[in-house]
Protein backbone atom coordinates (compact mmCIF):
# COMPACT_ATOMS: atom_id res chain seq x y z
CA UNK A 1 0.00 0.00 0.00
CA UNK A 2 1.43 3.70 -0.81
CA UNK A 3 0.43 5.32 2.50
CA UNK A 4 2.86 8.30 1.53
CA UNK A 5 0.56 10.61 -0.08
CA UNK A 6 -1.58 10.91 3.46
CA UNK A 7 0.86 13.24 4.81
CA UNK A 8 -0.21 16.03 2.03
CA UNK A 9 -3.31 16.18 4.25
CA UNK A 10 -1.51 17.88 6.97
CA UNK A 11 0.74 20.41 4.80
CA UNK A 12 -0.57 24.10 6.12
CA UNK A 13 -0.67 22.78 9.77
CA UNK A 14 3.58 21.18 8.71
CA UNK A 15 4.30 24.54 7.70
CA UNK A 16 2.75 26.31 10.48
CA UNK A 17 4.70 24.27 13.32
CA UNK A 18 7.89 24.46 11.04
CA UNK A 19 7.49 28.43 11.48
CA UNK A 20 7.10 28.13 15.25
CA UNK A 21 10.00 25.83 15.21
CA UNK A 22 12.87 27.80 13.88
CA UNK A 23 11.75 30.73 15.54
CA UNK A 24 13.18 28.91 18.67
CA UNK A 25 17.09 29.86 18.42
CA UNK A 26 18.37 26.78 19.31
CA UNK A 27 22.14 27.14 18.77
CA UNK A 28 23.30 24.26 20.64
CA UNK A 29 27.08 26.02 20.82
CA UNK A 30 25.62 28.90 23.00
CA UNK A 31 21.92 28.73 23.68
CA UNK A 32 21.44 24.97 25.83
CA UNK A 33 18.01 26.66 27.34
CA UNK A 34 16.45 27.52 23.70
CA UNK A 35 17.52 24.05 22.58
CA UNK A 36 15.26 22.36 25.65
CA UNK A 37 12.30 24.78 24.25
CA UNK A 38 12.17 23.42 20.73
CA UNK A 39 12.79 19.67 22.57
CA UNK A 40 9.27 21.55 25.12
CA UNK A 41 7.70 22.40 21.95
CA UNK A 42 7.82 18.59 20.36
CA UNK A 43 6.66 16.76 23.23
CA UNK A 44 3.61 19.41 23.95
CA UNK A 45 2.40 19.13 20.21
CA UNK A 46 2.73 15.39 20.25
CA UNK A 47 0.94 15.34 23.56
CA UNK A 48 -1.60 17.23 21.81
CA UNK A 49 -2.02 14.92 19.03
CA UNK A 50 -3.04 12.01 21.27
CA UNK A 51 0.87 10.39 21.16
CA UNK A 52 2.88 9.08 23.77
CA UNK A 53 6.24 11.09 24.23
CA UNK A 54 9.01 10.93 27.34
CA UNK A 55 11.45 13.89 27.78
CA UNK A 56 14.90 12.17 28.68
CA UNK A 57 16.81 14.52 31.07
CA UNK A 58 15.41 17.81 28.89
CA UNK A 59 18.44 16.87 26.48
CA UNK A 60 16.68 14.24 24.19
CA UNK A 61 12.64 12.41 23.86
CA UNK A 62 11.05 10.11 21.92
CA UNK A 63 7.46 9.85 20.65
CA UNK A 64 6.06 6.85 20.31
CA UNK A 65 3.15 4.62 18.31
CA UNK A 66 2.76 1.19 19.29
CA UNK A 67 3.86 -1.67 22.11
CA UNK A 68 4.60 -4.45 19.89
CA UNK A 69 7.05 -6.25 17.41
CA UNK A 70 10.15 -4.63 16.50
CA UNK A 71 11.59 -1.55 18.33
CA UNK A 72 12.17 0.69 14.80
CA UNK A 73 13.36 4.15 15.04
CA UNK A 74 13.50 7.86 13.12
CA UNK A 75 16.16 10.02 14.28
CA UNK A 76 16.65 13.80 14.34
CA UNK A 77 18.08 16.84 15.98
CA UNK A 78 16.85 20.50 17.11
CA UNK A 79 18.93 22.21 17.33
CA UNK A 80 21.08 24.12 14.64
CA UNK A 81 24.27 26.10 14.11
CA UNK A 82 24.77 29.74 14.44
CA UNK A 83 23.21 32.13 11.70
CA UNK A 84 26.48 33.41 10.76
CA UNK A 85 26.30 36.23 8.53
CA UNK A 86 24.63 37.28 4.51
CA UNK A 87 21.01 36.09 4.84
CA UNK A 88 18.83 38.03 2.54
CA UNK A 89 15.89 36.80 5.15
CA UNK A 90 15.48 36.70 8.35
CA UNK A 91 17.01 33.32 9.49
CA UNK A 92 15.24 32.43 12.58
CA UNK A 93 11.82 32.72 10.89
CA UNK A 94 9.98 30.54 7.83
CA UNK A 95 9.79 32.20 4.74
CA UNK A 96 8.78 31.16 1.30
CA UNK A 97 10.47 32.43 -1.74
CA UNK A 98 10.41 31.75 -5.35
CA UNK A 99 9.24 28.29 -4.48
CA UNK A 100 11.64 27.76 -1.37
CA UNK A 101 11.38 27.59 2.06
CA UNK A 102 14.20 29.36 4.14
CA UNK A 103 15.36 29.32 7.75
CA UNK A 104 17.93 28.24 9.70
CA UNK A 105 17.11 24.42 10.37
CA UNK A 106 14.78 24.13 7.62
CA UNK A 107 16.73 21.42 6.17
CA UNK A 108 19.11 20.49 8.91
CA UNK A 109 17.23 19.29 10.59
CA UNK A 110 13.93 20.75 12.39
CA UNK A 111 12.06 20.09 9.10
CA UNK A 112 12.83 16.60 9.27
CA UNK A 113 11.91 17.11 12.85
CA UNK A 114 8.46 18.38 12.14
CA UNK A 115 7.22 15.70 9.10
CA UNK A 116 9.06 12.56 11.56
CA UNK A 117 6.02 14.40 14.21
CA UNK A 118 3.52 14.53 11.46
CA UNK A 119 3.96 11.02 10.65
CA UNK A 120 3.34 9.57 13.20
CA UNK A 121 0.02 11.87 13.83
CA UNK A 122 -1.03 10.82 10.38
CA UNK A 123 -0.84 7.06 11.23
CA UNK A 124 -2.95 7.50 14.65
CA UNK A 125 -5.58 9.48 12.84
CA UNK A 126 -6.26 7.40 10.09
CA UNK A 127 -6.34 4.44 12.74
CA UNK A 128 -3.37 1.94 11.03
CA UNK A 129 -3.13 -1.18 12.87
CA UNK A 130 0.37 -2.07 13.65
CA UNK A 131 3.16 -4.66 14.17
CA UNK A 132 5.60 -3.07 15.68
CA UNK A 133 6.90 -0.01 17.73
CA UNK A 134 8.19 2.98 16.38
CA UNK A 135 10.00 5.59 18.29
CA UNK A 136 10.61 9.42 17.07
CA UNK A 137 13.57 10.58 18.53
CA UNK A 138 14.85 14.03 18.94
CA UNK A 139 18.19 14.97 20.21
CA UNK A 140 19.11 18.81 21.25
CA UNK A 141 22.93 18.80 20.69
CA UNK A 142 24.09 16.83 17.86
CA UNK A 143 25.63 19.68 16.20
CA UNK A 144 28.37 19.88 18.97
CA UNK A 145 28.89 15.79 19.59
CA UNK A 146 26.01 14.15 20.30
CA UNK A 147 26.19 13.68 23.89
CA UNK A 148 22.39 13.83 23.38
CA UNK A 149 22.24 10.44 22.07
CA UNK A 150 24.80 9.24 24.81
CA UNK A 151 22.69 10.65 27.61
CA UNK A 152 19.08 9.16 25.43
CA UNK A 153 20.56 5.46 25.07
CA UNK A 154 21.48 5.30 28.72
CA UNK A 155 18.48 5.42 29.44
CA UNK A 156 16.03 3.56 26.53
CA UNK A 157 17.38 0.66 24.22
CA UNK A 158 18.41 0.83 20.95
CA UNK A 159 15.96 0.71 17.73
CA UNK A 160 16.47 -2.90 15.49
CA UNK A 161 15.87 -0.65 12.77
CA UNK A 162 16.13 2.78 12.23
CA UNK A 163 17.32 5.85 10.03
CA UNK A 164 17.56 9.39 10.41
CA UNK A 165 16.72 12.01 7.92
CA UNK A 166 19.68 14.10 8.07
CA UNK A 167 21.71 13.77 5.08
CA UNK A 168 20.78 13.47 1.08
CA UNK A 169 18.35 11.07 -0.76
CA UNK A 170 19.44 8.02 -1.60
CA UNK A 171 20.89 5.92 1.25
CA UNK A 172 23.99 6.73 3.16
CA UNK A 173 25.69 3.27 3.84
CA UNK A 174 28.99 4.44 4.50
CA UNK A 175 30.10 7.75 6.84
CA UNK A 176 33.52 8.81 7.49
CA UNK A 177 34.99 9.03 10.71
CA UNK A 178 34.98 12.30 12.33
CA UNK A 179 37.93 13.70 14.40
CA UNK A 180 37.52 16.97 16.10
CA UNK A 181 41.00 18.45 17.80
CA UNK A 182 41.92 21.64 19.18
CA UNK A 183 45.59 22.85 18.59
CA UNK A 184 46.75 25.32 20.99
CA UNK A 185 50.02 27.08 22.28
CA UNK A 186 51.24 27.78 25.93
CA UNK A 187 52.03 31.32 25.15
CA UNK A 188 51.07 33.57 22.61
CA UNK A 189 54.26 34.42 20.87
CA UNK A 190 53.17 36.48 18.10
CA UNK A 191 52.60 40.09 17.26
CA UNK A 192 48.78 39.18 17.24
CA UNK A 193 47.11 40.85 19.89
CA UNK A 194 43.54 38.99 19.05
CA UNK A 195 42.46 36.85 16.81
CA UNK A 196 38.99 35.17 16.51
CA UNK A 197 37.34 33.54 14.06
CA UNK A 198 34.18 30.68 13.04
CA UNK A 199 31.64 30.11 15.52
CA UNK A 200 31.26 26.40 15.43
CA UNK A 201 34.06 23.43 14.86
CA UNK A 202 32.11 22.07 12.31
CA UNK A 203 31.97 24.61 9.89
CA UNK A 204 34.24 26.57 7.24
CA UNK A 205 34.59 30.46 8.71
CA UNK A 206 33.01 33.03 7.06
CA UNK A 207 34.35 35.85 8.78
CA UNK A 208 37.91 36.72 10.74
CA UNK A 209 39.47 39.51 12.40
CA UNK A 210 42.57 40.34 13.51
CA UNK A 211 43.86 42.70 15.73
CA UNK A 212 48.05 43.28 15.19
CA UNK A 213 50.99 45.17 16.06
CA UNK A 214 52.60 46.67 13.53
CA UNK A 215 55.44 49.17 13.66
CA UNK A 216 54.60 49.60 17.12
CA UNK A 217 51.18 50.35 16.08
CA UNK A 218 48.03 48.51 16.49
CA UNK A 219 46.12 47.87 13.36
CA UNK A 220 43.16 45.76 12.64
CA UNK A 221 42.75 43.59 9.08
CA UNK A 222 39.53 40.97 8.69
CA UNK A 223 38.55 38.66 5.87
CA UNK A 224 35.69 37.77 4.69
CA UNK A 225 34.43 34.49 3.36
CA UNK A 226 31.89 31.73 2.17
CA UNK A 227 30.73 29.03 4.89
CA UNK A 228 29.67 25.60 4.37
CA UNK A 229 30.05 22.50 6.50
CA UNK A 230 33.24 20.96 7.23
CA UNK A 231 32.53 17.66 5.44
CA UNK A 232 32.52 20.08 2.47
CA UNK A 233 35.07 22.20 2.94
CA UNK A 234 35.82 22.67 -0.41
CA UNK A 235 32.38 24.51 -1.06
CA UNK A 236 33.29 27.32 1.36
CA UNK A 237 35.62 30.08 1.47
CA UNK A 238 38.28 29.72 4.97
CA UNK A 239 37.62 33.65 6.40
CA UNK A 240 40.35 32.36 8.90
CA UNK A 241 43.08 30.96 6.49
CA UNK A 242 42.77 33.94 4.52
CA UNK A 243 43.18 36.25 7.19
CA UNK A 244 46.42 33.87 8.63
CA UNK A 245 48.29 34.04 4.86
CA UNK A 246 47.88 37.99 4.72
CA UNK A 247 49.21 38.64 8.05
CA UNK A 248 51.77 36.27 7.57
CA UNK A 249 53.65 39.31 4.87
CA UNK A 250 52.79 41.81 7.69
CA UNK A 251 53.89 40.46 10.98
CA UNK A 252 54.73 37.78 13.16
CA UNK A 253 52.00 35.54 13.07
CA UNK A 254 54.23 32.87 16.19
CA UNK A 255 54.49 29.12 16.52
CA UNK A 256 50.41 28.55 16.43
CA UNK A 257 49.23 30.60 12.92
CA UNK A 258 52.72 29.65 11.28
CA UNK A 259 51.37 25.68 12.09
CA UNK A 260 48.13 26.48 10.86
CA UNK A 261 49.75 28.29 7.18
CA UNK A 262 52.49 25.91 6.73
CA UNK A 263 50.64 22.69 7.75
CA UNK A 264 47.12 23.08 6.69
CA UNK A 265 46.79 26.54 4.68
CA UNK A 266 44.24 26.04 2.15
CA UNK A 267 44.47 22.86 1.01
CA UNK A 268 40.90 20.75 2.52
CA UNK A 269 42.31 17.37 2.03
CA UNK A 270 45.38 17.01 4.38
CA UNK A 271 47.57 17.46 1.87
CA UNK A 272 50.11 19.81 3.97
CA UNK A 273 49.47 17.63 7.06
CA UNK A 274 50.83 14.48 5.42
CA UNK A 275 47.50 12.84 6.44
CA UNK A 276 45.68 13.10 2.14
CA UNK A 277 44.34 9.55 2.24
CA UNK A 278 41.02 7.85 0.69
CA UNK A 279 39.34 4.77 0.33
CA UNK A 280 36.76 3.33 -2.86
CA UNK A 281 33.79 3.48 -0.58
CA UNK A 282 33.42 6.49 1.07
CA UNK A 283 36.12 8.36 -1.06
CA UNK A 284 38.35 11.45 -0.04
CA UNK A 285 39.77 12.69 3.71
CA UNK A 286 38.48 16.30 3.95
CA UNK A 287 40.41 18.90 7.35
CA UNK A 288 38.81 22.55 7.77
CA UNK A 289 40.23 24.99 10.47
CA UNK A 290 37.01 25.78 12.07
CA UNK A 291 37.40 28.34 14.95
CA UNK A 292 40.46 30.63 16.17
CA UNK A 293 40.67 31.86 19.75
CA UNK A 294 44.01 34.42 20.28
CA UNK A 295 43.44 36.99 23.39
CA UNK A 296 44.80 37.63 26.44
CA UNK A 297 43.59 34.08 27.90
CA UNK A 298 43.00 31.79 24.91
CA UNK A 299 45.66 30.39 22.12
CA UNK A 300 44.05 27.98 19.75
CA UNK A 301 42.62 26.67 16.85
CA UNK A 302 40.13 23.70 15.99
CA UNK A 303 40.46 21.20 12.84
CA UNK A 304 37.80 19.08 12.14
CA UNK A 305 38.51 15.97 10.09
CA UNK A 306 36.41 13.76 8.07
CA UNK A 307 38.69 10.15 7.17
CA UNK A 308 37.79 7.53 5.44
CA UNK A 309 35.51 4.46 6.27
CA UNK A 310 38.74 1.90 6.07
CA UNK A 311 40.89 4.24 7.66
CA UNK A 312 42.40 4.67 11.15
CA UNK A 313 41.68 7.33 13.26
CA UNK A 314 44.30 7.08 15.70
CA UNK A 315 47.12 6.58 12.75
CA UNK A 316 45.86 10.24 11.47
CA UNK A 317 45.65 11.32 15.17
CA UNK A 318 49.30 10.33 15.56
CA UNK A 319 50.41 12.19 12.16
CA UNK A 320 49.05 15.54 13.60
CA UNK A 321 50.57 15.31 17.39
CA UNK A 322 54.36 14.49 15.29
CA UNK A 323 53.86 17.56 12.74
CA UNK A 324 52.31 19.72 16.13
CA UNK A 325 54.91 18.83 18.58
CA UNK A 326 57.93 19.92 16.04
CA UNK A 327 56.37 23.53 16.89
CA UNK A 328 56.07 23.46 20.69
CA UNK A 329 51.87 22.69 20.24
CA UNK A 330 49.45 20.65 22.27
CA UNK A 331 46.96 18.61 20.51
CA UNK A 332 43.67 17.63 22.05
CA UNK A 333 40.66 15.46 21.34
CA UNK A 334 37.35 17.18 21.40
CA UNK A 335 35.33 14.31 19.79
CA UNK A 336 35.54 11.21 17.48
CA UNK A 337 33.48 9.45 16.67
CA UNK A 338 34.03 6.28 14.30
CA UNK A 339 33.74 5.34 11.09
CA UNK A 340 30.14 3.94 10.01
CA UNK A 341 29.24 1.14 7.16
CA UNK A 342 26.61 -1.47 6.37
CA UNK A 343 26.53 -3.57 4.09
CA UNK A 344 23.82 -3.40 0.61
CA UNK A 345 21.64 -6.31 1.83
CA UNK A 346 20.85 -4.46 5.38
CA UNK A 347 17.53 -5.19 6.26
CA UNK A 348 17.04 -1.41 6.70
CA UNK A 349 18.56 -0.64 3.09
CA UNK A 350 15.94 -2.95 1.83
CA UNK A 351 13.48 -1.35 3.40
CA UNK A 352 14.24 2.26 2.57
CA UNK A 353 14.78 1.40 -1.11
CA UNK A 354 11.20 -0.30 -1.27
CA UNK A 355 9.37 2.89 0.48
CA UNK A 356 11.91 5.35 -1.89
CA UNK A 357 10.76 3.32 -5.17
CA UNK A 358 7.38 3.26 -3.79
CA UNK A 359 6.82 7.03 -4.12
CA UNK A 360 9.26 7.74 -6.74
CA UNK A 361 9.03 4.67 -9.07
CA UNK A 362 12.91 4.78 -9.16
CA UNK A 363 15.59 3.15 -7.31
CA UNK A 364 17.83 5.35 -4.03
CA UNK A 365 20.95 5.09 -5.05
CA UNK A 366 23.55 4.31 -2.42
CA UNK A 367 26.80 6.75 -1.40
CA UNK A 368 29.00 7.91 1.40
CA UNK A 369 29.20 11.16 3.46
CA UNK A 370 31.67 12.50 5.35
CA UNK A 371 28.45 14.60 7.10
CA UNK A 372 28.12 12.96 10.77
CA UNK A 373 24.79 12.11 11.77
CA UNK A 374 22.46 10.06 14.48
CA UNK A 375 23.09 7.02 12.28
CA UNK A 376 26.83 6.30 13.82
CA UNK A 377 24.94 5.95 16.98
CA UNK A 378 22.97 3.08 16.15
CA UNK A 379 25.52 0.35 16.25
CA UNK A 380 25.01 -0.77 12.72
CA UNK A 381 21.47 -0.90 13.00
CA UNK A 382 20.54 2.33 11.26
CA UNK A 383 21.51 5.00 8.29
CA UNK A 384 20.96 8.11 7.24
CA UNK A 385 18.44 8.82 4.26
CA UNK A 386 17.10 12.19 3.24
CA UNK A 387 15.58 15.06 3.51
CA UNK A 388 18.14 16.62 0.75
CA UNK A 389 17.78 15.80 -2.96
CA UNK A 390 21.38 16.12 -4.52
CA UNK A 391 19.91 18.29 -7.20
CA UNK A 392 18.61 20.76 -4.70
CA UNK A 393 21.38 23.56 -3.12
CA UNK A 394 20.05 23.52 0.46
CA UNK A 395 22.95 25.43 1.91
CA UNK A 396 23.42 23.68 4.74
CA UNK A 397 25.07 25.26 7.69
CA UNK A 398 25.47 28.43 5.47
CA UNK A 399 23.79 31.64 4.98
CA UNK A 400 20.16 31.36 3.50
CA UNK A 401 19.68 27.73 4.09
CA UNK A 402 16.79 26.74 2.31
CA UNK A 403 15.36 23.92 0.54
CA UNK A 404 12.65 23.52 -2.81
CA UNK A 405 9.09 23.22 -1.18
CA UNK A 406 7.95 20.78 -3.63
CA UNK A 407 11.01 18.64 -2.75
CA UNK A 408 10.16 19.37 1.13
CA UNK A 409 7.01 17.60 0.65
CA UNK A 410 8.23 14.69 -1.82
CA UNK A 411 10.34 14.08 1.76
CA UNK A 412 7.48 13.75 3.02
CA UNK A 413 5.65 11.46 1.53
CA UNK A 414 9.33 9.03 1.69
CA UNK A 415 9.30 9.17 5.07
CA UNK A 416 5.73 8.88 6.12
CA UNK A 417 6.07 5.86 3.41
CA UNK A 418 8.53 4.38 5.21
CA UNK A 419 7.83 4.87 8.35
CA UNK A 420 4.35 3.17 7.83
CA UNK A 421 6.37 0.05 6.70
CA UNK A 422 8.46 0.00 9.94
CA UNK A 423 5.07 -0.23 11.75
CA UNK A 424 3.47 -2.61 9.47
CA UNK A 425 5.57 -4.68 8.26
CA UNK A 426 5.95 -8.20 9.43
CA UNK A 427 9.60 -8.53 9.88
Amino acid sequence: MNFGDRILEYKDDILNDLKKLLEIESVSANNPEACRNALRFIIKRAEEFGLTAKNIENKAAHIELGNSGKLCGVLTHLDVVPAGKNWSVEPFTLTRKNGRLYGRGVDDDKGASIIDLYCLKALKDNNIVGRNTVRCIFGTDEEIGMSDMETYFNHEPLPELSFTPDSDYGICLAEKGILQIKISSASNDSAIKEFISGGAVNAVPDEAKAVYYSNNELKTLSAQGKAAHACEPHKGKNAAIELIMILKNYTNIGHLLNFAADKISDKTDGQSLGIKTEDKPSGGLTCNLGKVRINENENYFTLDIRYPVTKNGEDILKKIRNEAASFNLTVDIIHHAEPLYLPENSEIIKLLSSAYKDITDEKPGLYSTGGGTYARMLGGKGVAFGPAFKDDEVNMHNADESIDEEKFFLHAKICMQAIYKMYTNNF
